[in-house]
């Protein structure tokens, strides 16, 4: 097994608090609604979003995946950090025991707020990940990012 570890930053003019909000705490039903093509319905099979819950996530029509289970590793309101693990689903092709993401909002000096991620792919046996596999997804992931962004942008009173 290997461990692969990618970091991105991607910078934003809402704060870290709204986006927060916005993205991971009540990401389970605004993002199904703001992006129905990438994702169908978000559901807790255990928990109810703390650390050591499972929600299943099912992929909606513009996704080459079904579905994926998430565990919650971590959440820090006050610190806006974000720890999860995509446990099971064809996300991982086989090839990937897990994948843990690790989001942190940051203030930027401008008042929005610098969002830094790290993915870390553990690898079933010899595979490797190549570097398209890992662009498609940072690409997907920045995708959904500017959604929830425009669609604050857009109802500023929404958060």
């Amino acid at each position: 097994m290997g461990v692969f570890t990618y970091e991105s930053e991607i910078v934003t003019a809402i704060p870290p608090a709204k986006m927060f909000k916005a993205c991971i705490l009540d990401g389970d039903t605004l993002i199904p609604q703001i992006l129905p093509e990438a994702f169908k319905s978000v559901e807790y099979i255990e928990g109810n979003g703390g650390a050591g819950s499972i929600k299943k996530v099912t992929f909606g029509e513009g996704s080459q995946f079904k579905y994926m289970k998430q565990k919650v590793e971590a959440v820090d309101k006050d610190k806006f950090v974000y720890i999860y693990s995509v446990i099971e689903g064809d996300a991982l092709m086989d090839k990937l025991e897990k994948i843990t993401y690790e989001t942190k909002l940051e203030t930027s000096p401008n008042g929005g707020s610098v969002c830094k991620t790290t993915s870390k792919y553990y690898t079933i046996g010899e595979f490797e990940l190549k570097e398209e596999g890992i662009k498609a997804g940072k690409e997907k992931a920045l995708g959904m990012f500017k959604a929830i962004e425009a669609y604050l942008l857009a109802n500023p009173n929404s958060y």
